[in-house]
């Protein structure tokens, strides 16, 4: 079932209820989706929870209720391009899409607005407030941070608005950040190539030898399946087109073959075979998953390329093209596109990796970062990468090791600090191609990876990545407080030493933030 199925009831039930005692709606810069200024004051504080929650948490803007994941077709980025719409705001960039003579719209998914424009059709600037004090938060946080499931921690709480750090423990101190990890990459990919950059699929042919090479673009959301409603590239589609490029040639009989050589390098992560992410390669289908999902651990095909360039074999023969079995080969500078296929917008792409915690997609970008900053496509190639990067941006590095783009090594560390400054960054609107990273985010008790989590705590106000390896926990994010202040926050924990009790820890402290109206 997906995402909006399940919770649109439960959204439009408390809409209802809710609608007729919202008085008027206040939004801030950043994620601050509306939410109502002043509370009755006899309501419960369970209740004040989940009127924001469905306010905050899905977009719920003008009585309009929006439930999915930020890159379906009625995700939460696509509420607030239809919201700024309705207020008359100037739609973004096609990204890349062509248009008909009549002036059809491109193909592929349709795209977000920039920053600006969401942000001004959402209403514009809130009132400003003044920070909650420090000395109130860490009487708040220090206790419950203090839990000793949390084994050795770092936290860092961030007025968004201004930038000032509120709250500090451990901030320097680089820990093992797991797959908070997905935060660093998001940023570093968005600055190296914006947020309208496609990944490429194509198929190129060699006159002479009657050779199709299947060209992988490093696209792990290539998708092979029938049926295809996240507006991911699709196998099929290109070995239509392929063949249609053919039957223009009078060819209808081909040496099929693939080329990988985009990534030079090993391809196996150094956590070994896993079923949290596939071999790492330019080319796959569905993440070269065995089974019918699209996130969370899967068993994988032990060789995706081949695996994808077979299946395409199959779709050309359906197309009348009888092909080779395929082999490994490069597509020389001879070879002439026949038809290509590209991804969603790279936002869209950075919303699925950390809504969904996506680490094949994770691995993906870091290694297109790579290659946009010049250097090798291979693990220390992205990682040196994902850092160039990051000193763009001008935030805290000290104590910074970067393994991988997913955060599956246990050997990469990050601060606190530097994860705010990164969450800080990306609410800037003077950073719109960095929007994503807030909008990817995991909705408490509503998407991604915090789905399950916040039943009885601040579902729709924490907005927030996770990490989880053995014995370690954290979490980072956006949360708006109790006066609709926008704090951002990172929670790091190592030796953890239970892997529930742990996440419910973190969780009551973020939820704690929500519940912040001190001084």
């Amino acid at each position: 079932m997906r995402v909006a199925d399940a919770v649109r009831p439960r959204l439009a039930r408390v809409a209802a209820t809710v609608r007729p005692r919202l008085a008027r709606v206040v939004t801030a810069a950043g994620p601050r989706i509306a939410r109502p200024v002043a509370w009755p004051g006899t309501w419960p504080k369970t209740w004040r929870f989940t009127v924001v929650a469905a306010a905050t948490g899905m977009a719920l803007a003008a009585g309009a209720v929006t439930a999915a994941g930020p890159w379906d077709s009625t995700g939460q980025r696509t509420a607030e391009r239809d919201r700024a719409v309705a207020l008359g705001a100037v739609r973004g960039t096609d990204h890349g899409g062509t248009r008909g003579n009549a002036g059809t719209p491109p193909r592929g998914p349709r795209a977000a607005p920039s920053a600006p424009s969401v942000l001004a059709g959402l209403g514009g600037a809130a009132t400003a407030r003044s920070a909650p004090g420090g000395k109130a938060l860490a009487g708040i946080l220090t206790p419950l941070l203090k839990a000793p499931e949390l084994g050795r921690h770092s936290a860092v709480v961030v007025d968004v608005s201004t930038g000032g750090e509120l709250y500090a423990q451990g901030s320097g101190d680089a820990l093992t950040p797991a797959s908070t990890t997905k935060i660093v990459t998001a940023a570093a990919v968005l600055t190296a190539l914006g947020p309208d950059h496609r990944l490429t699929t194509r198929t190129t042919f060699e006159p002479d030898t009657k050779e199709v090479i299947l060209v992988g673009g490093g696209d792990p959301t290539l998708t092979a399946r029938e049926k295809n409603d996240t507006g991911s590239a699709s196998l099929r589609d290109l070995a239509g087109r392929t063949a249609a490029a053919l039957a223009e040639r009078g060819v209808r009989e081909v040496t099929l073959s693939y080329d990988t050589t985009l990534y030079p390098g090993g391809d196996r992560h150094p956590i070994g075979i896993n079923p949290n992410i596939a071999t790492v390669t330019p080319l796959m289908a569905d993440e070269a998953r065995v089974d019918d999902s699209v996130s969370g651990p899967a068993n994988r095909v032990a060789d995706p390329a081949a695996d994808a360039a077979r299946k395409f074999g199959e779709f050309l023969k359906a197309h009348g093209v009888k092909a080779t079995p395929p082999g490994p080969s490069k597509s020389t500078t001879r070879a002439g596109t026949l038809a290509t296929v590209s991804s969603p917008p790279l936002a869209t792409l950075v919303e699925r990796m950390l809504t969904n915690s996506d680490n094949d997609l994770a691995e993906a970008l870091a290694r297109h970062t790579a290659i946009a900053t010049g250097e090798r496509a291979d693990f220390a190639g992205a990682a040196a990468a994902l850092r160039t990067r990051l000193a763009e941006l001008r935030v805290p590095l000290e104590g910074t090791v970067l393994k991988d783009g997913s955060g599956l090594d246990r050997n990469n560390r990050l601060t606190a600090r530097l994860l705010t400054a990164l969450l800080v960054k990306s609410a800037d609107p003077a950073r719109p191609e960095l929007r994503s990273v807030l909008t990817g985010l995991p909705v408490a008790g509503f998407t991604g990876t915090l789905t399950g989590r916040y039943a009885d705590g601040a579902a729709g106000l924490v907005r927030a990545k996770t990490g989880t390896l053995t014995g370690v926990n954290t979490l980072a994010g956006t949360v708006v407080d109790e006066e609709g202040r926008l704090l951002a926050f990172a929670f790091l924990a190592t030796g953890t030493s239970d892997l529930t009790a742990a996440q419910t820890a973190l969780d009551r402290a973020a939820t704690a933030l929500a519940a912040c109206g001190c001084r």
